[in-house]
């Protein structure tokens, strides 16, 4: 499928020195594949309609040739190459300031889906020397970067959504007011979700919590209140059915911060309303229906929400910005060199 009209045609190369293990297109549909790794997949899959894609992957020891381009181990990307490709790198800042010595004419970005820990400070400084731009995952995610970055005023820091499908839409698939739905790693608050869940569930003992966990980290989460079942690893097919099922995602945590939050702009697109906190994250860029953000910590507003809600659930939409169609067309401008919307590109300041 076009997702825009051609311009971009390569070559590119995706680096990403921090999954765990070599992935391709079919973990888009075993499942147990994180955020990150899916949406570098999605972006590719739709670029190598028309670009010689290759990704140099940690973990990888064996090649293979897919939809979203050719699959190499990470080693591979230090290798010189005749023709400097462009090459983006996940989330790991040194090995971009790295790959500047290695290929010092090639444009080299920095697509970043994490906030950087305080031992990173010294990564604005680099990156301008190494001349690597930064991509962001949403607008908050930029602002925190740069803030994070005072010292680095030249550095050029994007934002790019993460793509959702663009056939992701509602269906007349029946609602249980007694299902609320989990559906990220533990370590993104789910202790306190827990915790949570107990007290909604003293007032309304019916309910129930579903817990779909990728299964890629163990966490430790406390005691397993009553009421939860846990779900394993789902294929994002199974996922979606899990949503469409649902009174709402229930993400009531205060803990970890989303640069963007992949599963709460697939639940508004399929009609899923969302229980989040207000105030971390790009919950609030993501959720531009107040009716979604509570304040995490307040028990008391979480009861009286879904009690609302379990009455008469609200009716929520995605932003069409975050639909894999615009999201590609922005990659599109920015890998074929194009001009970058105001909105599109923040300076550090």
């Amino acid at each position: 499928m076009n997702h825009l009209n051609a311009r971009f045609f390569g070559p590119l190369a995706i680096v990403d020195p921090c999954c765990g293990a070599g992935y391709g297109p079919d973990a888009l549909v075993s499942g147990g594949l994180g955020g990150t790794e899916a949406t570098i997949l999605r972006v590719c899959m739709a670029l190598a309609e028309r670009a010689d894609i290759v990704h140099y992957q940690k973990g990888r020891t064996t090649p293979d040739r897919t939809a979203a381009g050719r699959l190499l181990p990470l080693d591979a990307a230090f290798t010189p190459a005749a023709a400097p490709p462009t090459y983006v790198v996940i989330n790991a800042w040194k090995v971009a300031c790295k790959l500047r010595k290695v290929h010092p004419d090639a444009r080299i970005l920095l697509w970043l889906h994490i906030f950087p820990g305080r031992h990173n400070r010294a990564m604005g400084k680099a990156l301008v020397q190494a001349g690597v731009d930064v991509v962001c995952v949403s607008a908050s995610h930029a602002k925190v970067f740069r803030a994070f970055v005072p010292d680095a005023p030249t550095l050029t820091v994007r934002h790019i959504h993460n793509p959702i499908a663009d056939d992701l839409t509602p269906d007349a698939t029946s609602v249980d007011p007694d299902r609320l739905l989990f559906a990220s790693s533990p370590h993104k608050g789910l202790a306190q979700v827990f915790r949570q869940f107990t007290a909604l569930r003293d007032a309304f003992p019916d309910l129930h919590l579903a817990v779909a966990d990728p299964g890629y980290l163990v966490w430790d989460t406390g005691p397993v209140p009553e009421g939860v079942t846990f779900l394993g690893a789902l294929p994002h097919a199974a996922l979606i059915a899990q949503m469409r099922r649902a009174l709402c995602l229930f993400y009531p945590q205060t803990t970890f911060a989303e640069t963007f939050g992949l599963v709460m702009a697939e639940a508004n697109a399929v009609g899923l309303p969302v229980l989040a906190h207000h105030d971390i994250g790009a919950n609030a860029e993501v959720l531009d229906d107040p009716r979604q953000l509570i304040d995490g910590t307040d028990t008391d507003q979480i009861i009286a929400r879904i009690g609302t809600w379990r009455a008469a659930r609200p009716a929520v939409t995605v932003n069409p910005d975050f639909r894999l169609r615009a999201v590609v067309r922005q990659w599109d401008d920015l890998l074929s060199d194009a001009q970058a919307s105001d909105a599109a590109i923040e300076r550090v300041a």
